[in-house]
């Protein structure tokens, strides 16, 4: 399988040179098991498929892969289960775990995923193709954790423009799509700053944080617009050089003509590239908009503000999706 944009492909020659562990717990998975052939066979990743050994290998048969780079690991019989259990106590004693609860979710493959996370047996793990998106974000959170920079765990979408009629060509970020509903200017902030870190690290750029509203440089008046200037003030006392300074309607965002007349002391000689939306309706509306009359191609949503990479797929994703995503958590990893 080819990469099918040029964007993608940058992302797998990086994923390439980083070769990074990834785990994916729905081993079992017919799209999880072709997408983790082609990360094999492609060098974007070294994966381990958790499962039954005798039915994943069943369902490999055909596919004569090259398993030099796959390992297949059922938590049921695996000999790290008791340090995992171990571990895992000593994280949740104080939420009074029982050493019952403590091996039932060890034994489970999203919790055994996290906790090889969690003790850099793997670099990153990916779920969400069998499992629900609140089962998964539980391991993620309750094993790896949240990264102690940030208190605010949220997502991104990676918006891919390559058709003729897009005003700008290339990846930006839109965030947050998927995770927190209606955050204060605190998590704004956060998911500006976080995003901005992700565009650096995955899309190889110097990030241009837009915080958008329907308000342009002051030209609205509310609490809504307020929370996002709140926002912008927090995230420009940490990053100065990557926010823009005021807050932004998304048409003069991209059209330098519109914001030079609605805002003309406004310093912004390019379009921003990292997209803050206000609240989770907004994000997840307007990603869905430019993906399905815009064109853009979305890849995600991938989480950020965990101690180590955690992603979660839709139940709807094809193989295409899941290898992206693999290779964007190697990347995420590294």
């Amino acid at each position: 399988m080819v990469a099918d944009s040029p964007f993608l492909e940058e992302v797998f020659a990086k994923a390439r040179a980083k070769r990074c562990h990834i785990v994916l717990p729905e081993g079992e998975d017919q799209r999880i098991i072709q997408a983790a052939i082609l990360a094999a066979e492609q060098g974007i990743a070294d994966i381990t498929l958790l499962g039954s050994t005798e039915r994943i290998h069943s369902k490999m048969a055909d596919s004569e892969p090259s398993l030099s780079n796959i390992l297949i690991v059922d938590p049921v019989s695996s000999p790290l289960v008791g340090g995992y259990i171990d571990e895992l106590i000593r994280i949740r004693l104080h939420k009074g775990i029982t050493e019952e609860e403590a091996r039932n979710t060890i034994l489970q493959p999203l919790g055994f995923a996290a906790m090889m996370v969690k003790l850099n047996h793997a670099d990153g793990t990916i779920g969400g193709a069998v499992n629900t998106t609140a089962d998964t974000l539980r391991a993620a959170l309750q094993i790896i954790g949240k990264s102690p920079k940030v208190d605010t765990v949220s997502s991104f979408f990676i918006m891919i423009a390559d058709k003729p009629h897009h005003p700008f060509q290339g990846p930006v970020i839109f965030a947050d799509c998927a995770m927190v509903i209606d955050p204060t200017a605190l998590q704004l902030a956060q998911i500006g700053e976080t995003a901005a870190l992700s565009a650096s690290t995955i899309l190889g750029i110097k990030p241009k944080v837009a915080f958008l509203t329907f308000s342009t440089a002051g030209s609205g008046s509310h609490e809504r617009v307020q929370r996002i200037r709140d926002a912008i003030q927090i995230a420009k006392t940490n990053y100065p050089d990557w926010i823009i300074e005021e807050e932004l309607q998304f048409d003069a965002a991209l059209d330098p003509a519109l914001r030079k007349r609605k805002a003309p002391g406004l310093n912004l000689e390019v379009p921003p590239n990292v997209f803050v939306f206000p609240n989770l309706e907004a994000g997840n509306i307007g990603y869905k908009i430019a993906e399905r009359i815009g064109g853009m191609k979305a890849v995600g949503p991938v989480l950020q503000g965990l101690a180590k990479p955690a992603n979660d797929l839709s139940r709807g994703s094809k193989v295409e999706d899941i290898l992206s995503l693999i290779a964007i958590t190697g990347l995420q990893a590294s």
